[in-house]
């Protein structure tokens, strides 16, 4: 895809396919998704898939995508100096919102942050991270984004395989308290 606006209808039909890989899912674990009963539901032909992704996995990954600017965005939801003891909102939210397609996640984002969902988180929280840092002037921009990326994807995936016990309150303010320490972790 280019960086110009995408035609309408494949927008359109990008969206049905998306919505309907997510309704399959929630009936069904992502390994047991037949192209043939997706792209039924979503009303469009099988070769009308295979222009848009190379398969499944590549659809789950551009479906859940949202999830992934989701928590970039929750995690740079405040202004201001942050304080360790109140996690913005809006991570609160995002961890709450993760419920109904919990299951695909975990198919997606492998423990430790892995998987082709973790790798596309740590690529745009590392990538939002650097830029803030830099733009504030932090110091050691690359090494603390990275760092970031990588503890969130981690816990994040943890949590959704049940390695670490807490509800979204909880995990979000611990999460928070961990990145808080992250940036402001002496480097010297």
């Amino acid at each position: 895809m280019t960086g110009g606006p995408e035609d309408p209808r494949a927008a359109r039909t990008r969206a049905a396919l998306r919505r309907a890989l997510l309704e399959e899912c929630a009936e069904r674990p992502l390994a047991s998704v037949g192209v043939a009963a997706l792209v039924r539901r979503a009303g469009v032909g099988r070769a009308t898939f295979y222009v848009h992704y190379s398969g499944l996995e590549e659809l789950a990954v551009d479906a859940c995508a949202d999830v992934v600017r989701e928590a970039v965005d929750a995690l740079h939801a405040w202004r201001g100096i942050p304080d360790p003891a109140a996690p913005p909102p809006a991570l609160r939210a995002f961890f709450e919102s993760l419920a109904p397609h919990a299951a695909l996640y975990r198919e997606l984002l492998r423990p430790g942050g892995g998987g082709p969902l973790g790798l596309v988180l740590h690529r745009d929280l590392r990538a939002r991270s650097v830029a803030e840092r830099t733009l504030a002037g932090a110091p050691e921009p690359e090494l603390i984004g990275s760092a970031v990326a990588s503890a969130f994807a981690g816990v994040l995936a943890d949590w959704l395989h049940g390695l670490i016990e807490a509800d979204p309150d909880l995990i979000a303010q611990r999460v928070w308290r961990l990145l808080i320490s992250l940036h402001r972790t002496p480097l010297s």
